[in-house]
Parts: structure tokens; sequence; C-alpha cells
């Protein structure tokens, strides 16, 4: 056989997102205007002898290094994408940037916790106009940011569910999310979030003399924070560990193939990029027929990148 006559037999193993390109640049500027926003609290937090901004500016430098992770996995997955090295490719590198993001989310949620504690006890002064404005500008960025990223998040996973009517097109569709961006996105929420929750306290305390409003809504903040991670966590976690990508799709799978005497009897299915999932499966018959028989019955199903068949002979037929 000569080497050419394979060509058509063999493919790539290439599963980024549909978005990816566009996702990396998003995530560079956002992490540039993080890291210009945390020098800004810093030096102000220095100047006004705010703690409450030092500390948010410190917290906010962990964000930006969160992001950095999101921008270069973008990157290096797009730069090895056709690595031989890598069997299904590095579509999977954005899910274990987010699974670290989120871990460093949990780690702010707790930095955030113990220090709003510690104030609690150990109340501090605040130098609340210099501290509200900077706060408002703080608050600006991170929405800025929000809305670069927003995208991705709210509608990543509407351009796989055009076209067909098969029953599966509503099966779990964080599956279909680019978990780097939203780890990103979080990261930005969390933020956005911090700042509120802080303008309304410096606010409170200003006007009201309610200084321990501060400390309080740190508390609120890291509790949220914490939420968000252990979402981040749980989704990101379960496509690293290859979990199903939803009953419904599996469903679709196993009707389109178990046909007449024909009968599934071992099935893998796991996502192995945004939008993109992998399928093994053993077929077992009466009357097996070839392998590209049964790739054909799965052809109109959405996010299928890489089909495997393997069929058998039934013993007792």
């Amino acid at each position: 056989m000569h080497t050419h006559s394979l060509d058509r037999w063999t493919h790539e193993h290439a599963f980024l997102g549909g978005r990816h390109l566009e996702n990396e640049r998003k995530t560079w500027l956002v992490v540039l205007l993080t890291a210009a926003m945390m020098v800004v609290e810093i030096i102000g937090g220095t100047i006004y002898g705010s703690m409450a901004l030092l500390a948010d500016g410190w917290h906010m430098s962990t964000h930006a290094g969160a992001l950095a992770i999101s921008a270069f996995a973008y990157r290096y997955a797009r730069s090895h994408a056709h690595d031989p090295r890598f069997s299904f490719g590095t579509g999977k590198l954005g899910e274990l940037a987010g699974y670290t993001s989120a871990l460093i989310l949990a780690m702010i949620a707790l930095q955030i916790g113990y220090e709003s504690g510690v104030r609690l006890l150990n109340p501090v002064a605040i130098g609340f106009d210099e501290a509200i404005a900077i706060a408002v500008v703080g608050l600006g960025v991170n929405l800025a940011s929000a809305w670069l990223l927003r995208d991705d998040h709210e509608h990543g996973h509407t351009h796989h569910h055009s076209g067909g009517d098969h029953p599966h097109h509503d099966h779990d569709h964080q599956h279909h999310h680019d978990h780097n961006m939203r780890s990103a996105y979080l990261h930005v929420l969390a933020d956005a979030l911090t700042s509120v929750l802080a303008i309304v306290a410096l606010l409170a305390g200003k006007f009201y003399g309610l200084d321990w409003m501060d400390p309080l809504m740190g508390v609120v903040g890291a509790l949220v924070i914490a939420h968000w991670s252990i979402v981040l966590l749980r989704s990101s976690g379960a496509i690293l560990l290859d979990a199903v990508p939803g009953a419904g799709l599996e469903g679709e799978i196993k009707r389109r193939l178990e046909v007449g005497t024909d009968r599934i009897c071992d099935l893998h299915l796991w996502r192995v990029g945004p939008g993109h999932t992998a399928v093994i499966a053993s077929v077992v018959s009466d009357e097996p027929m070839q392998p590209g028989h049964y790739k054909d019955r799965l052809k109109g199903l959405n996010g299928l990148s890489h089909v495997t068949i393997e069929v058998h002979a039934c013993a007792n037929r």
C-alpha cells in the first residue's frame, strides 16, 4: 500500500474552540487592564494610608496572575494544536487552566474572608473619599473587562446547536463552554463584586458611621466567590476526568446505533475541547456491517469530532 493512499483515512486532532484566537486576544487585554488597576490601587493605598485599597490591590494581583494563566493556556493550546505528542490535541488545556484558576479563586475567597474577620475584630481607619474614588474607577475597569468577556460566557454554546432536530440538543450545555474563558470571566466578576461591596460599605461608613460594614461586606464577597469557585471546580474537573457530556447525547448515540440486532457492548463518550466530543463504541451484531456503516448513522450529531467504531459478530448467531 502506498503511503499517500492513507490520506483519506487520516485526520487532525486539533479540537480548539471556534473562537479560540478571539478569546486569547480578549484575555490578554483584560490581563493588561487588571494589572494596571492593580498598580493604581496599591500606589493609592500606600499614598492615602488605606489598608482596604492595599488589600484589594494585592488580591487583584492574584486575579491578574490567574488571568495570565488563562491567556498563556490559550497560546500554548494554539501553538501545540498539531503536536503529535498530544493524542487528542490540546483542546482540554483550557479546562486545566480553568480548574487552576478556580483553585486560585478559592484561595482569594479564603484571603478576603480572613482579612475581613481580622478587621471586624480590629477596625482600621479608612480614608473614605480617596478609597471610594479609586474603588469606583476599579469597578469601571472590571465592568469593561466583563463586557469584553461576556459573549463567550453567555453564548459560547449556541453555535454548536445549529441545525438538526435531535433530542440531544439541550443536553448539559456546560460541556460546550470554554471553561478557560469562563474562569477569566468569573475572576473579573469577583473583582467587580468586591468593588461594588467596597463602595457600598465605604458609603455607609462615610455617611452613617457604619465602619463595620466594610469587613462585613468582605465576608459576603468571600462567600459568593467561594461558591463560584466550587461551581467552576466541578464543571472543569468533570471534563478533566472525562465525564460523559450529558445523558441526552449518549442516549441519541445509542438510539442511532442500536438498530435491528445491533447492540452496543461498550461506549466511551468524553469532551476533547470546547464543543468537541469524542466517542468510542463497540457494536455486537448478528449481521455485522463495516465500521463506516455505523459511523454514517452518527452523521449530523453536533459536536461529534472524533468517532471510533469497532464491530463484533455475535457468537450465538
